[in-house]
């Protein structure tokens, strides 16, 4: 293939995967409400328990498929991955009770691996001069399908609840045999290394990976940033609506007009920044803007304003490329699927605990029973959490 070929490759998969997942957001209450026959608030809880199932399945099992990618190569991970998620929507779609539905996304938070694999794959085939890009360029491609995935489900969903669903197993499926027909395995036979049950759990794999020298404060920053960002699909709706009365499809809009920005950041400016500041001064740059958008958005009483920061906390799309192909640097090539299966059981850890803390502070300051009338109070964790990025990325030595 040519060089420029397995990218594509993985771009294509990653916007098809989150178009695909954004398909069924839009009807997902809907589809509660029609298996379990109750309202939307009963609707909700079940929502809520799905999504904390599927991210504690994904900590659990993110190392093992991590680790069975480095033994066994990247290929039949990813497109077993493919395979289970399309089955797990096709479920979605026709079952009638809501025990099924819970325990389809169980199984597929199990078998969750298309990003970590992809991100696996592309630090296998990419110089470290061209990890930071096209790491960037995954970002984008994953943000540009969040941003297309909704409208369309949204259009899918007249056709009725299960419509999204079937759209949604059609478009995987299809990911699925281009990657069989068009994928050749990236893990050299002399970088695989033996599966160790003792490595394949979250525990072994971050005392496997903390020994690398760097790598765990490298996983301390990316920690504080996934938790940071965790925030914006926990409460961004809320809190626009508490603070400037948005109507849905204004909120939806601005999170729309989010998507743009940071597709922007990461695919067009990430390999400027990088060739003109290195990587570590464009994390500082990314750090400073998401603490100066975070402390904004506390005090902010203007919507028109809020719309003007959202371009300045996009630029926060400047860290994780560059932090990934740091830590992609610091492992060794027999070490680059359990270490994006790490950072799958990160993010997972974002999920599971974001959704607890930042609805509770939220609703501490939002409301008749506030302790103070300002919704915005609930940005300052965020905005401390770049800050104690920063602090780290600046006590270890730099790299260029």
């Amino acid at each position: 293939m040519r060089p420029a070929l397995p990218v594509v490759f993985i771009l294509i998969t990653l916007t098809l995967d989150a178009i695909g997942f954004g398909l069924i957001m839009p009807v997902m209450p809907d589809l509660l409400r029609e298996v379990t026959g109750e309202d939307l608030a009963h609707a909700a809880l079940w929502g809520g328990m799905m999504t904390g199932g599927f991210a504690v399945m994904q900590f659990l099992f993110g190392p093992v498929l991590g680790n069975l990618s480095d033994r066994f190569g990247r290929k039949p991970v990813l497109l077993i991955s493919l395979s289970m998620l399309a089955a797990d929507y096709l479920v979605l779609a026709l079952a009638g009770t809501i025990w099924l539905l819970f325990f389809a996304r169980l199984f597929n938070g199990m078998t969750s691996a298309t990003y970590s694999t992809a991100t696996a794959f592309i630090a296998d085939i990419s110089t470290p001069q061209q990890k930071a890009q096209r790491f960037g360029l995954v970002g984008a491609a994953y943000g540009m399908g969040f941003v297309l995935g909704p409208a369309i489900g949204g259009m899918l969903a007249e056709y009725g609840t299960r419509a999204p669903f079937l759209a949604a197993a059609a478009v995987t499926l299809v990911n699925l045999a281009f990657g069989a027909l068009v994928m050749r395995e990236s893990l050299r036979s002399e970088h695989r290394r033996p599966f160790d049950w003792r490595r394949a759990n979250p525990f072994g794999t971050f005392r496997a990976l903390g020994k690398l020298p760097g790598l765990g404060r490298d996983l301390a920053i990316y920690t504080a940033f996934e938790f940071a960002f965790i925030v914006y699909p926990v409460v961004w709706a809320y809190f626009v609506t508490a603070r400037f009365g948005w109507s849905p499809g204004m909120t939806g809009l601005s999170l729309a007009y989010y998507g743009v920005c940071a597709v922007l950041v990461q695919g067009a400016l990430i390999r400027p920044a990088i060739a003109r500041l290195g990587r570590t001064r464009t994390m500082t740059l990314g750090m400073v803007a998401g603490a100066v958008s975070f402390s904004g958005l506390v005090v902010i009483d203007s919507g028109a304003l809020t719309l003007a920061l959202i371009p300045v906390s996009a630029m926060t799309g400047l860290v994780m490329p560059a932090l990934r192909a740091e830590m992609s640097d610091r492992a060794e090539a027999s070490q680059q699927g359990e270490l994006q299966g790490a950072l799958s059981s990160l993010h997972a850890v974002g999920m599971i605990a974001g959704p607890v803390i930042y609805t509770q502070v939220f609703a501490r300051f939002a409301g008749d029973g506030a302790i103070l009338d300002l919704p915005g109070m609930v940005f300052v964790i965020p905005a401390m959490l770049n800050l104690a990025a920063l602090w780290l990325l600046h006590r270890r030595p730099a790299r260029a």
